[in-house]
């Protein structure tokens, strides 16, 4: 069984598998629109707190594409991992890189789950010893059922589900810690949809603070047919 500690920025590492166009093209589990929002919200998480991370293609040139520029943005001094396998597991470039990086936790979002995610989860979990923490809507899979079984069959297996915003939040932890709250909150008005509004509305309604864009005059209404109005 899993021992229930929690994840911090010094105790895991994270793997991106397989973003790339083609794979995105297949995926039916979630919108995919919805996915590189909460692909790149936890890659951007992973860098405010400086998470070890790897990032690896398959078959880039001849089928999959180049990988969510969104992404590499963040990113634009990682090398990308290439491969031939569907299982990230089989590359030693892929081992030695998360070798490498040390942490016995490894966070994984990736496509497809049923085939690259299920299949380097548990590879890393028999071969490596890693604790996976397999983050379900930073995934997708080629139907719902597709995504749904495979996650069921990975936590029946010892896989731990989390959600991108569950991530960020667990290492951010606790909101004293000033190091990292901008930036956190920067990136939660950016990609946390009703929460981050939410926090824009906060700060500018409630605590009065400057809106986070500069914008055109704000005119006043004027009733149609008014004096004004002819002017």
């Amino acid at each position: 069984m899993t021992k229930p500690e929690l994840l911090t920025p010094d105790n895991c590492q994270i793997i991106f598998i397989d973003h790339q166009p083609q794979m995105a093209f297949g995926v039916q589990s979630i919108d995919r629109q919805v996915l590189k929002n909460n692909v790149v919200a936890l890659a951007k998480a992973a860098k405010v707190f400086d998470i070890p991370t790897t990032i690896t293609t398959v078959e880039t040139e001849s089928f999959s594409g180049h990988t969510y520029p969104e992404l590499l943005e963040v990113f634009p001094d990682h090398p990308l991992l290439e491969r031939t396998s569907m299982n990230s597991w089989d590359d030693q470039k892929v081992r030695n890189a998360l070798a490498k990086n040390g942490q016995k936790k490894v966070i994984v979002s990736g496509l497809w789950t049923e085939v690259c995610n299920n299949s380097f989860a548990f590879s890393a979990m028999a071969e490596g010893g890693y604790e996976i923490f397999m983050v379900a809507d930073a995934s997708g899979g080629t139907s719902q059922e597709a995504h749904d079984y495979s996650m069921q069959r990975m936590i029946q297996a010892g896989v731990v589900p989390v959600t991108w915003q569950q991530v960020m939040l667990e290492w951010q932890r606790d909101w004293a810690h000033r190091e990292t709250y901008d930036a956190i909150m920067s990136l939660v008005r950016e990609h946390s949809g009703a929460y981050g509004m939410g926090v824009d509305y906060a700060y500018t309604m409630v605590h009065k603070a400057p809106e986070r864009v500069e914008h055109g005059e704000r005119l006043a209404p004027v009733a149609a047919g008014s004096a004004a109005a002819a002017e």
